[in-house]
């Protein structure tokens, strides 16, 4: 059996969102694009939608669950949310976040997805609070894990 390689590294993702955005002509384009993207993101189930996984700071409801470190020490996530546009800035975060090690996550600057796809002039100051929000919560789970503590 061979192992899965690793994915592109979070910066030539971030890269390729890029790409994929500058197509898009204006933003309801773009709107039209991240929604696809959440409407493709797997919905959490009932069961995983509780308080502990529920991230603080954002308009919407959002879910954001750290799945059990790989071998490899790649942290997993999943997410979730009631709003169509937040689904897909989540599929947007998970596509540059998970699959990754805690010192890449660490590394990347939080503010990279926003400016590169141009996210900051078409959010709203609550949607971009609460990207910002989970943004900080992936970034804590990589500086638990780096620290070698349990997962929260």
């Amino acid at each position: 059996m061979t192992e899965a390689a690793p994915p592109p590294s979070a910066e030539a993702r971030l890269e390729q969102l890029a790409a994929d955005f500058s197509f898009l002509t204006d933003w309801e384009e773009r709107y039209g694009h991240v929604i696809e993207l959440g409407r493709a993101l797997p919905e959490l189930s009932a069961a995983e939608r509780i308080p502990e996984h529920r991230v603080l700071g954002c308009a919407s409801q959002v879910w954001l669950i750290r799945d059990p470190d790989g071998p490899d020490g790649r942290l997993h996530f999943r997410a979730d949310s009631d709003a169509h546009i937040v689904r897909g800035l989540l599929a947007l975060v998970l596509s540059v976040y998970s699959h990754r090690r805690p010192e890449e996550i660490l590394a990347l600057d939080p503010n990279a997805l926003s400016a590169r796809l141009g996210l900051a002039q078409a959010l709203s100051s609550q949607r971009s609070n609460g990207l910002a929000s989970v943004l900080a919560r992936i970034r804590d789970h990589a500086a638990y894990s780096s620290a070698g503590e349990p997962k929260r």
